[in-house]
């Protein structure tokens, strides 16, 4: 069978972008099956936009603040710290979760006191990641911290890192190299270093 040939600079067709509506599933229920200290797990039946209904898990989780925290001498603050759910020590950029009713840059503000020992003068908002977004709620809201002033650190007993800092090209480098693996620091480290280059923030 013939099929007619594309021209060498002709682009591909995409699929019609759908609107809001069309987009957006319905939640038809719900349904709590745990409930723990931070996160809490529900059933969601939804009606998709095709048409199929679908049984959803959902881990809803509060959200967090992550910082990209700057010095004078192009460093940025990392943490190498250990995480028992992934069996070994990462890297990562202070962070934390949000407290009830805690702005997002206020918990920035608290976690770079607690972890880095460093107070910002200036956040620059460089947007959100989201962490796993086929099951988990969680958003991770992301800051730029310049103007630092060396303050008295005050980690979590239950919180097990080592405090680097490192020049931002090379923790970039570490990024594309796969040395830096945890989503939220790539995305923040990345974002921080396009904002250096161009002058332009996230949302």
């Amino acid at each position: 069978m013939n099929r007619p040939r594309r021209a060498c600079c002709e682009k591909p067709r995409l699929p019609p972008m759908l609107n809001d509506a069309e987009a957006s599933s319905i939640l038809l229920s719900t349904r709590e099956v745990f409930r723990g200290r931070v996160t809490r797990l529900t059933i969601d039946t939804v009606r998709l936009p095709n048409g199929h209904t679908a049984d959803l898990e959902v881990l809803h989780h509060p959200g967090g603040a992550a910082t990209v925290a700057l010095d004078h001498d192009g460093r940025v603050c990392l943490l190498h710290q250990l995480r028992h759910a992934v069996g070994g020590r990462i890297w990562e950029l202070p962070a934390g979760r949000l407290e009830p009713g805690e702005p997002p840059l206020d918990t920035a503000r608290r976690e770079l006191i607690e972890e880095a020992g460093v107070h910002a003068a200036q956040l620059q908002s460089l947007g959100v990641s989201v962490s796993s977004l086929g099951v988990l709620t969680e958003r991770i809201y992301l800051y730029l911290a310049t103007d630092l002033t060396p303050v008295a650190a005050a980690p979590e007993a239950a919180e097990v890192f080592a405090v680097h800092w490192i020049p931002l090209v090379e923790a970039v480098r570490r990024c594309f190299e796969g040395e830096i693996n945890d989503s939220k620091t790539v995305v923040g480290l990345l974002r921080a270093q396009h904002h250096l280059e161009t002058g332009r923030l996230g949302a």
